[in-house]
């Protein structure tokens, strides 16, 4: 039996500890409601991307900074238990990792997310060497600005060994202007704005002017828009009757990664990836898609796997 490489991706930033309660409507100001379902899983932007990843058939290393804590362990263990190997910068560190508590709306599958994200931890920039060994043999690296010392000395280090550098651009954080530079894709919301922006067209024209080579702008269920150069484009997403919109912007950054390395046009890749995330939006809970997105590359004959 031959064996098909398996595409690798590094992953620089956020991990968390997601406590998730499902409602029929989210409590108003004073009151309790009871959840209809309740689950507990590793989230994060870095983190959910390495994820759909490795259920996409990568290997997938994620470089963030936990610490010693309980809920580190819980972090680090349920994320090891579907396929993400991870890399802790911070292991030293005795406060708590990060907790964030997400209400899904039964009736329309939105989220509403209360987190720490990194705030109080400054987690340093692994050695040169470190990066480097990390980064071998790696095809696509993606950070989100979170932990910016990690964010920035990765993406920098991926830039000079050559290799794709995609950027998680979900709101604004100082480290944007040392990460966008080093750039080859600049993934962002709709709602993502640069300093004094006024609109997200603006945006787009700003990363483009800053040294991102591609642009990509997600909307949730609206036309996903490109740039690349003097060209752009709209790609239709895809229409599902979403039940669980919580990390679908995430996992559609970890499949677009998971495309870039399969060398698809950026047309392709930009489809592929909403179509993963579309998958997400259609099931309960932050692990039940898993092997349904896997199941979206083996139909797209992307999924690395061995062959007779």
């Amino acid at each position: 039996m031959v064996s098909e490489p398996r595409p690798r991706g590094v992953f620089a930033g956020l991990a968390t500890l997601d406590v998730v309660h499902r409602v029929a409507s989210p409590p108003a100001s004073n009151q309790k409601v009871t959840a209809t379902a309740q689950f507990v899983a590793a989230g994060g932007p870095a983190a959910n991307a390495a994820v759909t990843f490795a259920a996409l058939g990568g290997e997938a290393v994620l470089v963030t900074a936990l610490g010693s804590s309980p809920v580190a362990q819980a972090i680090s263990d349920e994320l090891r238990g579907v396929g993400v190997e991870v890399v802790d910068v911070h292991p030293d560190f005795t406060g708590t990792a990060p907790v964030s508590s997400v209400v899904v709306t039964e009736s329309s599958g939105d989220r509403a997310v209360v987190g720490g994200d990194a705030v109080g931890m400054r987690a340093p920039a692994p050695g040169a060497g470190v990066i480097r060994s990390m980064l071998e043999g790696s095809d696509v690296v993606l950070v989100d600005g979170h932990h910016p010392e990690v964010s920035v000395a990765v993406a920098r280090a991926a830039q000079a060994a050559g290799i794709r550098v995609i950027v998680d651009a979900g709101r604004w954080k100082p480290s944007m202007a040392q990460v966008v530079p080093a750039a080859t894709d600049v993934v962002a919301s709709a709602d993502f704005r640069m300093p004094d922006s006024p609109d997200s067209d603006d945006t787009a024209a700003q990363l483009l002017g800053a040294g991102a080579p591609t642009v990509v702008v997600t909307d949730g269920p609206n036309p996903i828009r490109w740039w690349r150069g003097e060209e752009s484009g709209v790609i239709a997403a895809e229409a599902v009757q979403s039940v669980d919109t919580l990390a679908a912007g995430d996992v559609f950054h970890g499949a677009y990664a998971f495309a870039a390395t399969k060398g698809l046009a950026l047309d392709d890749g930009i489809a592929f990836a909403a179509k993963v995330a579309a998958v997400r939006c259609t099931m309960v809970g932050p692990r039940s898609w898993l092997s349904a997105i896997a199941e979206v590359a083996l139909v797209r004959g992307l999924q690395a796997r061995g062959v007779k």
